[in-house]
C-alpha cells in the first residue's frame, strides 16, 4: 500500500462537496421549473436528486474533517442557461452527473492503494454517478 497523500484528498473531497452543494441548489431550482403533464414524477426526481446531493456533500465534509481537514463554504458556480424544458433541464442534469462522475474518478485516481476505506467509498460514489447517468439517458430517451 502507498501512503494517502492527504491534502490532494482534501482538496479534491472540497472540490466535490463544493460541486455537490452546487447540485442542491441546481435541482431545487429545476424541480420548480418544471411543468406539464408528468410534473409531480419529474419534480419528485429532481428533489430526491436534491436530496441526495446534501447526502453526498455531507459525507464528503465528514471525511475532510476526519482528515484533518477544513470543509470549504463555497459552491461550485451554476450556469443558469434559463432553458427549462423538461428535455433541457435533464441535459443539464446528465452535464452535471458526468462532470460528477469525472471528479469522483479522479479521487479514486488518488485514494487507490492508499485507504481500503476511501477508495471503497469513491467506487461506491463512482457506481451511484453512473447509475445516475444510466437513468437520465433512460429518460431523455424520448425527447430524441
Amino acid at each position: 500500500m502507498k501512503d494517502l497523500d492527504a491534502q490532494n484528498t482534501i482538496e479534491l473531497l472540497n472540490q466535490i462537496m463544493e460541486f455537490e452543494l452546487a447540485g442542491v441548489v441546481r435541482y431545487t431550482h429545476y424541480s420548480l421549473m418544471v411543468t406539464g403533464p408528468n410534473r409531480i414524477l419529474i419534480v419528485d426526481f429532481f428533489k430526491a436528486q436534491a436530496n441526495e446531493s446534501l447526502l453526498h456533500a455531507q459525507e464528503a465534509g465528514e471525511i475532510i474533517t476526519g482528515l484533518e481537514g477544513h470543509p470549504s463554504q463555497r459552491i461550485s458556480t451554476i450556469e443558469e442557461t434559463n432553458q427549462h424544458s423538461v428535455k433541457d433541464l435533464l441535459q443539464e442534469s446528465l452535464n452535471h452527473e458526468q462532470k460528477a462522475l469525472e471528479m469522483y474518478k479522479k479521487l479514486l485516481d488518488v485514494v487507490k492503494d492508499a485507504s481500503i476505506y476511501l477508495e471503497e467509498y469513491t467506487r461506491t460514489k463512482i457506481g451511484q454517478e453512473e447509475m445516475h447517468n444510466l437513468e437520465i439517458k433512460k429518460m431523455l430517451r424520448d425527447f430524441s
